[in-house]
């Protein structure tokens, strides 16, 4: 089993002699002290927080950074001038209320975030390859932009296909560009594959949302190889982690992100246990976040990847508010003519809208249920993260 590429990555963008967890360690302290000091000499949003820290479990002394900080305070918390941003990105949308959470990108943080996606996407995508990328594409070093920067990179063809396309339309690109890859949301990938069939798809790398154990195993059932799941937000530059050839965690972007898992009270949690991650981002240059809560849950594996790797590895990441969907995805997604569904709660009561691609029983739910026959003309139930949604 070949090493990580994230090693390799690691060895490339900071010089080091070799990655193991002494000159990680050492590397990230240098790095988070760096960043001290250029805020405490700045006199920014983190003026008060102390210039040097001696180790890195002193990191969990200082206050934690919330959405609320970035969507108030975003002009305190860059570290660049306004030239030399390249992307800015907001959560803000036509239901928002109040103000909008913003991160700030240069040149230079979209460049590492590329060289990140190289080495993730390089498990899965050769030379020659065709690719389809079912992620937005927004204008310049946007998500989908990125990621076909990536694979141009690595020699391959990137099908820029975007969020939204109908099931026929899916069909269509299978049959007249035959991709090998795919790059996407976990559940729009099984969809896909369960109403239009693999077609030429071989391989595939999963990410923008968690991906519940029945949807894993559907996509790994039909293309008969193992998924590749990433994990990035915004915060981090849209990359934070990485699947090696072990398929046993997440290898995390350690030179670019120290992350913590905190219990429900902010406390440090050890290796092994779930809590909620907490990062600080030093490799960011723009806009570099000291212990901001992420609202992700998850845990650090403990020990070395089989791979051999001593980068610290995520296991599934979610958010605390979809246990109700998970429960729900390893009901509806374990039974093989289940293509999608959609949750909404109107007044209290569970409805569930789901679209089939065979025969077959559902399970008894507390929930009112409209099922029928996926359609060409019909497209994924949740555009983006899915979640139940209140009406």
């Amino acid at each position: 089993m070949s090493l990580s590429r994230i090693n390799t990555l690691l060895l490339a963008q900071e010089g080091l002699g070799s990655v193991t967890r002494a000159s990680i360690e050492k590397m990230q302290l240098q790095k988070l002290n760096a960043l001290l000091m250029r805020e405490k000499e700045r006199g920014g949003f983190y003026r008060e927080l102390p210039g040097h820290l001696d180790s890195l479990p002193e990191l969990a002394s200082l206050p934690f950074t919330t959405d609320e900080d970035l969507a108030h305070y975003a002009p305190g918390l860059l570290l660049c001038s306004q030239a030399e941003i390249q992307r800015v990105l907001s959560d803000a949308t036509s239901g928002t209320t109040g103000a909008a959470k913003r991160v700030f990108y240069t040149e230079a943080d979209c460049e590492h975030t590329i060289e990140l996606f190289m080495a993730g996407q390089g498990e899965l995508i050769f030379p020659g390859s065709v690719t389809m990328i079912c992620f937005p594409f927004s204008g310049p070093h946007g998500l989908g932009e990125l990621i076909a920067e990536a694979i141009e990179r690595l020699g391959a063809r990137p099908l820029r296909l975007g969020v939204g396309l109908t099931y026929g339309e899916y069909a269509a690109v299978l049959k007249s560009e035959r991709p090998d890859t795919f790059v996407g949301m976990p559940v729009q990938l099984l969809s896909m594959l369960r109403v239009c069939g693999r077609g030429s798809l071989r391989r595939a790398l999963i990410s923008g949302d968690a991906c519940p154990d029945a949807v894993l195993r559907g996509c790994e059932a039909i293309l008969q190889s193992r998924l590749f799941p990433h994990y990035g937000s915004r915060e981090m530059a849209l990359g934070g982690a990485i699947t090696c050839p072990a398929h046993e965690g997440m290898h995390l972007r350690e030179n670019h992100v120290i992350a913590e898992i905190v219990d429900e009270h902010g406390r440090p949690l050890p290796p092994g246990e779930t809590g909620e991650l907490v990062i600080t981002t030093i490799g960011m240059e723009a806009m570099p976040l000291i212990r901001y809560r992420t609202g992700d849950y998850t845990r650090v594996i403990p020990g070395k990847c089989p791979c051999g790797s001593e980068v610290l590895r995520l296991d599934t990441v979610r958010r605390k508010e979809t246990a109700e969907l998970a429960a729900l995805d390893e009901k509806l997604f374990s039974l093989p003519f289940v293509a999608d569904y959609r949750a909404e709660r109107r007044n209290g009561r569970l409805y569930l809208q789901i679209l089939t691609c065979g025969e077959g029983a559902l399970p008894a739910l507390d929930a009112e249920t409209e099922a029928r026959p996926a359609r060409p003309e019909d497209r994924s139930l949740y555009a983006g993260k899915r979640k139940v949604e209140e009406t």
